[in-house]
């Protein structure tokens, strides 16, 4: 069983990660172009409509409103179902996610990608808020089912399809035009560690409302 240091650990390893890609986004940014240029045009192709269909239905499933809506649907229905720590982590993520991605790009300022934009994008660059937002609010819901599925199968057909939605939207945004890589990549790593740093509190709180309610 992993310990609540692991994923302090996971987390600070993140952070890492991310301030060392902020600090090259704000002072090296030519030192990006090359990795951000071939990993774009390796993914844009020669831009079919089949695949761009395809990335403007996904990337929708990070925009705002949809992580607004997604996150009050889940919030009502585990207050419903009496899972008040699944409620909390769910709506806690969600919130911080809007919050300190609005944060971060106010201090980068990057602009974003001189290519053509398939959708609109407004605002900077860095990070990427639909590839934060999909890790921590689709992650937390991954998380919350993984602890309440008990088949391996299940947990292994949660695990596959919300880590191929969250790996989607982030290269939804590089297809699209609006994101450089080192944007989306920015956004994942800051998502996985606010996650892993919340999920510990996350086990605590279920663990000590469960006994509670068991109590009454």
């Amino acid at each position: 069983m992993k310990t609540k240091q692991t994923y302090l650990l996971r987390s600070s390893f993140a952070f890492l990660i991310f301030v060392m890609l902020g600090y090259t986004v704000q002072f090296y940014p030519y030192s990006l172009v090359v990795f951000d240029d071939r990993v774009q045009n390796a993914i844009r192709g020669s831009l079919p409509d089949q695949l761009t269909s395809f990335f403007r239905a996904i990337t929708y499933m990070g925009n705002v409103s949809t992580q607004v809506v997604v996150v009050a649907v889940l919030v009502i229905l585990f207050l419903i179902k009496k899972w008040k720590a699944e409620a909390l982590f769910q709506l806690t993520n969600g919130v911080l996610a809007g919050l300190l991605v609005t944060g971060f790009k106010f201090v980068y300022q990057r602009a974003r990608p001189s290519l053509e934009h398939i959708v609109y994008a407004g605002g900077y660059s860095f990070p990427s808020g639909h590839a934060m937002g999909a890790m921590m609010i689709y992650g937390a819901l991954m998380v919350i089912l993984l602890g309440r599925s008990q088949k391996k199968s299940t947990k292994i057909l949660v695990t596959v399809v919300f880590s191929t939605v969250i790996l989607l939207i982030g290269l939804s945004r590089i297809y699209l035009g609006v994101h450089y890589p080192t944007d989306v990549i920015g956004g994942f790593v800051l998502g996985y560690g606010i996650l892993n740093l919340l999920y510990p509190y996350y086990k605590e709180k279920r663990f000590e409302w469960r006994f509670q309610s068991k109590q009454k």
